[in-house]
């Protein structure tokens, strides 16, 4: 079982920068590959970027590359997303998920995932 909560989200302007952090707890999460996504209002849940249990390797959308960068410290039980360059756009909900099992690579679909975080809102203004 892992426990994920997020935090850092908040309000930001368009050109800023957010951390987002996802604080886990349990037994599976130093072996988790863990991923996190963005959803908005009547959209599917949008992968952004995943990372392997050591911290490694990393794999991001096309689209997010540049702007979005994906950490994990195992030690705090912490996996970290930064976001730069803030657009209007980037404005959604955002999860962090985790995958204990390992079966895939590069997990980038939601149902790859076992564990989701609530969830931390994400606005930028214009």
């Amino acid at each position: 079982q892992v426990h994920l909560v997020e935090s850092g989200g908040g309000l930001v302007q368009s050109g800023g920068s957010l951390r987002l952090s996802c604080v886990a707890s349990g037994r599976s999460f130093g072996s988790s590959t863990v991923g996190w996504f963005r959803q908005t209002p009547g959209k599917e849940r949008e992968f952004i970027a995943t990372i392997s249990w050591s911290g490694g390797s990393t794999y991001y959308a096309d689209s997010m590359k540049g702007r979005f960068t994906i950490s994990r410290d195992n030690a705090k039980s912490t996996v970290y997303l930064q976001m730069s360059s803030l657009k209007p756009e980037d404005t959604a909900i955002y999860y962090c998920a985790a995958d204990p099992l390992g079966g895939i690579a590069w997990p980038t679909r939601p149902s790859e995932y076992t564990y989701w975080g609530q969830g931390i809102q994400v606005t930028v203004s214009s």
